[in-house]
C-alpha cells in the first residue's frame, strides 16, 4: 500500500526537521526522508550542522579556548597552575557525545509530534511522489500533496588539493583529528577554515591559512575586518592573502603543497591540510528528469522569495537554494514554507539574517556594511563603542574588539550592526530585534540596558551615532 502524506520533507537538517515538527504541529501529516548515519551505522538526524558542522565545531572551539586561558589567561585572575595538558582522544570524544544527545534529541522530537521518520535517500518524481530507496536497496514511492527539498550542503572539493581524509581533509575530517598535528596548512579563510584553524592553533598547531582572495573577510565591515586580522594574526594564525593553492603531493604522513602569490610560486609542507574553501548544494540524484523542478549551473535549485519552485506544491529550503548557507536561514525558511502551505501570510526578512564566526573574539554583523551603504550613495552616521571602555568587560578580562551601529543619517534608523568582541552573536541578535521593528539609533540610545552587562557596549555605539556616548569621547561631527 502507498503512504500519502500531507507534506513530505527530504533531508532532515536544520531546515529539513524544523519543517516536518512545525508541519506536524500545525496538523499535517508529515514524514522526513534522511539517509545520513553515523560511524555506528544508525539514522543520525539533524543534518551537516548537528553532526559535522555547527555543533561539533563549537564543541572545539569551547573546549580548545578553555585549555587556552588555562595555559596564558588564568595568571592574571591569581589562579596559579602548572602541567596544563590537552586529551585531544577526551575531547574528541566529549564533542561526539554532545553530537549523538542532539541527533537522538531530534528523533525524539519527532516522536512526539507524531513526524514518521523514514531512512533512505530520497528523489523527487513527476506528480510530487517521492521515491525512496532504503537501506538494503528497496525501493518505495511516496505520495505527496506538498514536498519540501531540504537535502543541505557538502565541502567543495578542489583538484589542486583532493581530499584523502587522512593527511589533506575537509571540514569533516578537521573535526576528527586524534592528536595535535604540528604543522597545519587549511586552505581559505572563512568561517569555517578560521574557525577550524583556531581550534588546532589554541592546542600548539603552527598554523597557516591560504586565502586566495586579497581581501580578507570580504563580506564583513571592513572595520571589523582589519581588527580581525590583526587579533587573529596575533593570536598565532599566520594568514597569506592572495595565496591560491596550484598543486599539492602527499609524502607519506606530510603534504607539500604549492601557490602563488604576489612573488610568484611558493611551496610549503604541513603534516595536516584542511580544505575549507565553501560548501555546495547536495542536488546529485535528488530530482527525476521529469520533476519539474529546475537548477542552475552550480546546482542550486531556483525558488521565487517564498522558496516555492517551478512546481505547485513543491518547495526548496536552505543550503539547495539562493543566499546564505546558514542553519538558521534554513529553520526559518522552513517554517515560512509551512506556513505558507497552511494558507498563512508567512515571509522572511532576507535584509537581517545574522552571520557569525565563532573565534575569539567573536565576529558577528546584521544588515548592511558601512562600505555598502557609501556604494549606494547612502549617507549614514556612524558609533562605536570599544570593549576596552566595558566595565564587564574588563572584570572578564575580555577587553578586545568594538561595537559598530550604523544609521542613516536623515532618519536616524539603524541599518547595520557589527560586533567584533566577546558575545558578538549575542549582541548583533539584540541588534537585529531592534532593527526588525525599525528601530532608530536614539530609540536604542533611550532603552535601559542592565549594569554591568557587554550589552551596554551595543548601548553606548547607539549613542555614539548621535555624539551621546557617556562612557567614551565622542568624535565631533563634521
Amino acid at each position: 500500500m502507498t503512504q500519502k502524506f500531507d507534506v513530505v520533507v527530504i533531508g532532515a537538517g536544520p531546515g529539513g526537521y524544523v519543517a516536518a515538527i512545525k508541519a506536524a504541529q500545525l496538523g499535517l501529516s508529515t514524514a522526513c526522508i534522511e539517509k545520513y548515519t553515523d560511524k555506528e551505522g544508525k539514522l543520525a538526524l539533524g543534518g551537516t550542522c548537528l553532526n559535522v558542522g555547527c555543533i561539533p565545531s563549537k564543541a572545539l572551539l569551547d573546549s580548545s579556548w578553555k585549555f587556552h586561558e588555562a595555559q596564558d589567561g588564568f595568571a592574571i585572575h591569581g589562579i596559579n597552575h602548572a602541567g596544563v595538558t590537552m586529551d585531544v582522544p577526551a575531547m574528541v570524544g566529549r564533542k561526539a557525545n554532545i553530537v549523538k544527545g542532539l541527533t537522538s534529541g531530534v528523533a525524539t522530537l519527532f516522536k512526539a509530534n507524531g513526524v514518521t521518520s523514514l531512512q533512505g535517500h530520497g528523489k523527487l518524481l513527476a506528480g510530487k511522489k517521492v521515491e525512496l530507496t532504503k537501506p538494503d536497496g528497496s525501493v518505495e514511492i511516496i505520495e505527496a500533496e506538498n514536498v519540501i527539498l531540504a537535502s543541505g550542503s557538502r565541502p567543495i572539493d578542489i583538484p589542486p588539493a583532493p581530499v584523502d581524509q587522512k593527511v589533506i581533509v575537509d571540514s569533516t575530517g578537521a573535526l576528527e583529528f586524534q592528536s595535535v598535528p604540528k604543522r597545519l596548512g587549511v586552505i581559505g579563510a572563512g568561517v569555517i577554515g578560521l574557525e577550524l584553524g583556531s581550534v588546532w592553533s589554541r592546542l600548539g598547531a603552527q598554523v597557516t591559512v591560504l586565502e586566495a582572495l586579497d581581501t580578507f573577510l570580504m563580506a564583513a565591515d571592513t572595520a571589523v575586518s582589519k581588527e580581525a586580522l590583526k587579533t587573529l594574526t596575533k593570536q598565532g594564525l599566520d594568514i597569506k592573502l592572495g595565496a591560491r593553492v596550484t598543486g599539492s603531493k602527499v609524502n607519506g604522513e606530510e603534504v607539500v603543497v604549492t601557490y602563488t602569490d604576489a612573488n610568484g610560486e611558493q611551496t610549503i609542507t604541513f603534516d595536516k591540510l584542511i580544505v575549507a574553501v565553501g560548501r555546495r548544494p547536495v542536488t546529485t540524484d535528488l530530482l527525476a528528469a521529469d520533476s519539474g523542478v529546475t537548477i542552475d549551473e552550480r546546482g542550486f535549485i531556483f525558488v521565487d522569495d517564498q522558496c516555492a519552485t517551478s512546481v505547485p506544491g513543491v518547495y526548496a529550503i536552505g543550503d539547495v537554494v539562493r543566499g546564505m548557507m546558514l542553519a538558521h536561514k534554513a529553520s526559518e525558511e522552513g517554517i515560512m514554507v509551512v506556513e505558507r502551505i497552511k494558507g498563512h501570510k508567512a515571509q522572511m526578512n532576507y535584509d537581517l539574517i545574522p552571520s557569525v564566526i565563532y573565534t575569539h573574539p567573536e565576529i558577528a554583523w546584521v544588515g548592511k556594511t558601512e562600505q555598502a551603504l557609501k556604494a549606494e550613495g547612502v549617507e549614514v552616521n556612524v558609533g562605536t563603542f570599544p570593549f576596552a571602555a566595558s566595565g564587564r568587560a574588563m572584570a572578564a578580562n575580555d577587553t578586545g574588539g568594538f561595537v559598530k551601529v550604523i544609521a542613516d543619517a536623515k532618519t536616524d534608523r539603524v541599518l547595520g550592526v557589527h560586533v567584533i568582541g566577546p558575545s558578538a552573536a549575542e549582541l548583533v541578535q539584540q541588534g537585529a530585534i531592534g532593527m526588525e521593528f525599525g528601530t532608530s539609533a536614539e530609540d536604542l540610545g533611550m532603552m535601559v540596558f542592565s549594569h554591568p552587562t557587554l550589552s551596554e557596549a551595543l548601548h553606548e555605539a547607539a549613542l555614539a551615532v548621535n555624539g551621546g556616548a557617556i562612557h567614551i569621547a565622542n568624535r565631533k561631527k563634521r
